[in-house]
């Protein structure tokens, strides 16, 4: 793995028909970039069998993606992510995970079964994420596929655990801004010129009613996030264009 493609996957029907809101993306996103990382992308979806089977295999056919699953790994029907993380990831069988059995039986004694005892039915191989609230664990693959539950209050200590003991920090990268009193049309040929391996964006925006451009480069090299960025003002400088460096 180069760079991790770190993926969201928020499961959950009563986020996308407004019964609950999301909580996991900004949090996600703000861990990430607190060790240095930066997310890939992120996908809300509906507790759909297929729909989980398909995003999950797209994760996996990225020889770089790092997943982070909310959502559906509790003992009721329509929790679908054990097994379909088995059926993508591993062997689709669920075997039960000797330690979580005993912390589900240790907490809840006889109520433990026939149903809450499935919980500790796990892909092969499954590693555990310690539940703060409740001790009822999420759990991981290959340390690299991290699954857990809905709940923020019980999920984002495990994205702490799984990012301080497998991701803990990237390396530096350096990032230059710009602000341009100008369209982002007038910097395009600048923009042609930049390496493939230099982060880029271009952010359009209006101030003051008129156009203007937020350039930003960024790159693992310093120098050569300077020498990017300088490719934009020396073609600022040779139109006359205002520009505040940020």
């Amino acid at each position: 793995m180069k760079t991790p493609h770190f993926y969201a996957v928020i499961i959950g029907s009563e986020i996308l028909n407004g019964r609950r809101a999301d909580k996991h993306f900004m949090f996600l996103r703000d861990a990430l970039l607190a060790r240095g990382h930066v997310l890939y992308a992120s996908l809300t979806i509906k507790d759909d069998p297929e729909l989980i089977r398909n995003t999950f295999t797209m994760v996996k056919n990225d020889p770089d993606g790092v997943m982070f699953s909310f959502g559906g790994i509790g003992s009721t029907p329509d929790d679908l992510t054990r097994q379909i993380a088995s059926d993508v990831f591993a062997d689709g069988v669920l075997y039960p995970h000797k330690q979580f059995r005993s912390d589900i039986v240790e907490r809840f004694g006889e109520a433990a079964f026939p149903h809450r005892i499935h919980m500790a039915d796990l892909p092969p191989d499954a590693g555990l994420l310690h539940n703060v609230v409740n001790n009822m664990s999420g759990f991981y693959l290959q340390e690299r596929y991290f699954f857990m539950p809905g709940f923020p209050e019980m999920s984002h200590p495990m994205v702490e655990e799984a990012l301080g003991t497998f991701y803990p920090a990237a390396s530096a990268v350096y990032r230059k801004t710009l602000i341009a009193q100008t369209s982002e049309n007038t910097l395009i040929d600048v923009m042609k010129q930049l390496p493939p391996q230099v982060d880029f964006s271009s952010l359009p925006m209006l101030r003051d009613g008129c156009a203007s451009v937020e350039i930003s480069v960024a790159s693992g090299d310093e120098e050569e996030a300077a020498r990017c960025l300088q490719l934009f003002i020396d073609a600022l400088l040779a139109k006359k264009i205002d520009y505040v460096l940020i």
